[in-house]
């Protein structure tokens, strides 16, 4: 399966391409900017996060994320995020950070912290229904070789809740206030998996044979093998192993 034609190992392979030194990362920096991300979160009644695009996690947390969002703060990591993240916006905003990361990439050193990326989506708040907020990234730091460090979210409930499905987004120019939309068509969860499907790659996910879903589905074990070639196409994937792993960083299971 090519990057090309799978968004997610496309964004982590993007991810990946910066090449950090662990002792050019002074993560004392950090630290003392984290009583300034306390008083924001107090200040501006947002939720903060810090993702650390070295260690590929997220290392900082606003109190406030649980009264505004019902997230658990005792389960907190980057799937934790993205299992909140409505399915079919989840594909939208891998798409989407994937251009900008390749855009961000090619800006010049004294222009990376310039930008800052806004995103109006869908997340499950504390009684399970779906709630529009707005998030803003922006580079909190970059190490010394210029490479994008750390990165700072600020989430806030949009104040458009009508019903829209779909991400709303654009790049913002810090300095000149100059915005970029940007529209990427991108497949609904629903639309990639037909219903079957799904079902039938469940219980592939959970590592059952042809044969036991043939008898628990009381469909031949001709027509579960059908399925299951359809369900490599449609993720373009070369073995149900790389089918699961690609479903599982967009949380599709």
């Amino acid at each position: 399966m090519t990057a090309d034609n799978n968004p997610a190992q496309k964004y982590f392979e993007l991810l990946n391409r910066q090449k950090f030194i662990a002792t050019d990362l002074d993560y004392d920096i950090f630290e003392k900017q984290i009583p300034f991300l306390n008083q924001m979160a107090q200040v501006k009644n947002s939720g903060i996060t810090v993702f650390d695009l070295y260690k590929k996690d997220h290392i900082y947390h606003s109190y406030n994320l649980e009264n505004l969002f019902g997230f658990d703060l005792s389960k907190i990591d980057t799937a934790y995020y993205n299992s909140r993240v409505h399915p079919d916006d989840l594909l939208w905003l891998v798409s989407i950070g994937t251009l900008v990361l390749e855009r961000s990439y090619e800006l010049p050193l004294a222009e990376r912290k310039n930008y800052k990326l806004l995103n109006e989506y869908r997340i499950l708040n504390a009684e399970n229904n779906y709630l529009r907020i707005i998030e803003q990234f922006q580079v909190l730091e970059l190490d010394p070789r210029g490479n994008f460090w750390l990165s700072l979210s600020t989430m806030d409930v949009s104040p458009n809740q009508e019903h829209y499905d779909g991400v709303r987004s654009q790049w913002v120019h810090l300095k000149t206030g100059k915005a970029t939309a940007i529209d990427i068509p991108v497949q609904k969860q629903s639309e990639i998996l037909s219903k079957r499907e799904m079902e039938i790659f469940t219980f592939i996910t959970e590592g059952l044979l042809s044969k036991e879903i043939s008898n628990k589905l009381s469909i031949s074990i001709h027509t579960v093998n059908t399925h299951r070639q359809n369900i490599l196409k449609k993720l373009d994937a070369n073995s149900s192993i790389e089918a699961i792993q690609y479903a599982k960083k967009l949380n599709l299971v």
